[in-house]
């Protein structure tokens, strides 16, 4: 397994190399990423692409088979998205899932019109040829339904394998010419055995292999990384996250003291967490980190902001600002270190050229705080080694080369901290109250053997007092809300059924050891219509 080399286009990348590939053409669909994690899952490597993509482009990937994505429109919509018809005589396996199903049929002289009953949510799949695409599904099992147009006529050489009780046509093949389609989503959790269908194809349809490992990516990745690098020296923002220590211990591995990683400490990260984060790099695991205590610059730019987006904009401002003047003195470097994972490669466009040397610099830092750009005028290489990988994917990297538990299984942690936890103005005053509320969460939880119970678990505190009572004394103060929400990927959230005696516990903590909070209220609102964060 290879990552991408210096003469290689972006498209001909880690999957080329490996010679190994199932393409995903994406047509718009919100499960596209999904498509491509679940096939990763079985161990071999895919690739998110458009669906402008063209039979060049696909031919140099060599894929072993291409999978066709849902997708908003019809088929039959003028200007509806097309994949080039060749696509059809490339001589590769091809599954299409809701819309590339029904772009299949189309493209190939079937027809497909709206369905007099468009069908939403869960199916049971009715299977009438279990053999196949269908190997080891079971009959009858819940699949994940979201059409409103239906297949009337399949194209010559099609047979239907399965249908619902409202889908005629609910998954069809051309066995010759291994073309199929599925009217449901068998990514989604929701079909029960939707991944049974996907190693299916992957593994007996496209006849692929599980080579894409965590350890073969390790062992290529530093290899890729000293052969790019050479005698140079490279520059890592480290935020202690997942990603960036991922990076850290990665690099480190390749090239040594080669690397330097600055930890920009802006004030706005939980109680103690830069101290540890600093000792635990250096005693530890031996790497240096040049520490940079900023925080009364990025408190001072926040004086008087209650708005939270202009608070985002001010600390990723402020950031770059200390970013660009410490990267002078500690430097000079030629190689600028991204955790940017295969979610941001797909979703932005955040490097650009260099019309000299061809190779891809930074225009913009997509640090822990996903915010603004450098200067033009301080331009790196870029070293991006996880950029084809996605979250859960780094966590197994991370695991495999040594990262503690406490960092790999770390919550996620908004960039812009507890700035954006507090509502309203952030002052001294009110980061300490929720540094020591957040510490109670954690520690309870913690306690109690929770803490990977939650995909988050965290206190706000609101700009409002109200009136209590302690010591037979009125008080006046703030409150804090608790979040513990349960999530598998971020995108949607439940709130967490925490039970009443941890609840209780963390409430009389905090208002006993936590001065200025004298209430403790609990967030059950959902995502959406809610979102985890409050700011």
């Amino acid at each position: 397994m290879k990552l991408q080399t210096e003469k290689l286009p972006e498209t001909e990348s880690l999957g080329q190399l490996n010679r190994q590939i199932i393409v995903i053409l994406d047509f718009g669909s919100q499960y596209s990423e999904l498509i491509a994690r679940r096939i990763r899952e079985t161990q071999v490597y895919s690739e998110v692409l458009s669906y402008r993509t063209t039979i060049e482009q696909l031919q140099q990937l060599n894929p072993r088979g291409i999978i066709l994505s849902g997708g908003p429109n019809s088929v039959y919509d003028e200007g509806a998205p097309q994949c080039d018809p060749e696509i059809w005589d490339l001589g590769i396996p091809v599954l299409g899932v809701c819309y590339g199903m029904q772009l299949m049929v189309q493209q190939l002289g079937g027809e497909v019109v709206r369905a007099k009953r468009a069908e939403y949510g869960k199916a049971s799949l009715l299977i009438d040829d279990p053999t196949d695409l269908l190997t080891n599904v079971e009959d009858g099992s819940t699949m994940w339904m979201s059409h409103g147009d239906s297949c009337t006529r399949l194209p010559d050489g099609f047979e239907i394998l399965a249908h619902t009780e409202n889908t005629p046509c609910a998954a069809i093949a051309h066995h010759e010419k291994k073309f199929y389609g599925v009217q449901f989503h068998p990514e989604v959790v929701h079909s029960v055995y939707g991944l049974a269908l996907i190693r299916n194809f992957v593994y007996h349809i496209c006849d692929c292999e599980p080579t894409w490992t965590t350890a073969a990516f390790v062992e290529q990745s530093i290899r890729e990384i000293r052969a790019r690098v050479g005698e140079k020296r490279v520059l890592l923002a480290l935020s202690g996250g997942v990603d960036s220590s991922t990076l850290a211990f990665l690099l480190h591995r390749a090239i040594g003291d080669q690397l330097t990683c600055m930890f920009i400490d802006q004030g706005f990260m939980r109680k103690e967490e830069p101290e540890r984060l600093v000792k635990l790099f250096k005693e530890q695991f031996h790497i240096g980190v040049e520490y940079v205590n900023a925080r009364d610059r990025f408190l001072e730019r926040l004086v008087g902001i209650t708005d939270p987006e202009e608070k985002r904009r001010r600390i990723g401002h402020e950031f770059i600002h200390v970013f660009e003047e410490e990267s002078k003195r500690l430097g000079p470097f030629d190689y600028l270190a991204q955790g940017t994972l295969y979610p941001d490669v797909i979703e932005s466009a955040d490097t650009n050229i260099d019309p000299k040397t061809g190779e891809r610099v930074a225009v913009k830092i997509k640090s822990h705080h996903n915010v603004g750009g450098l200067p033009k005028d301080l331009r790196f290489k870029l070293v991006e080694p996880l950029r084809k990988l996605f979250k859960d994917e780094v966590r197994q990297v991370g695991r495999s080369i040594g990262l503690p538990k406490e960092i790999v299984s770390r919550h996620p942690f908004p960039g812009p901290g507890l700035a954006i936890r507090i509502i309203g103005e952030v002052t001294s005053e009110r980061l300490n109250i929720l540094r020591d509320a957040d510490f109670v969460v954690r520690d309870e939880i913690n306690k109690q053997g929770m803490y990977h119970d939650f995909w988050q678990a965290f206190a706000v505190l609101l700009p409002v007092r109200s009136v209590g009572v302690m010591g037979d004394q009125r008080t006046y103060a703030y409150p804090i809300v608790l979040r513990l929400v349960s999530s598998e990927d971020g995108m949607t959230a439940d709130w967490s059924r925490v039970p009443y005696d941890l609840l209780e516990t963390i409430s009389n903590r905090i208002v006993n050891e936590v001065k200025g909070v004298n209430r403790v209220v609990y967030d059950i609102t959902s995502k959406p219509p809610g979102t985890i964060e409050w700011e």
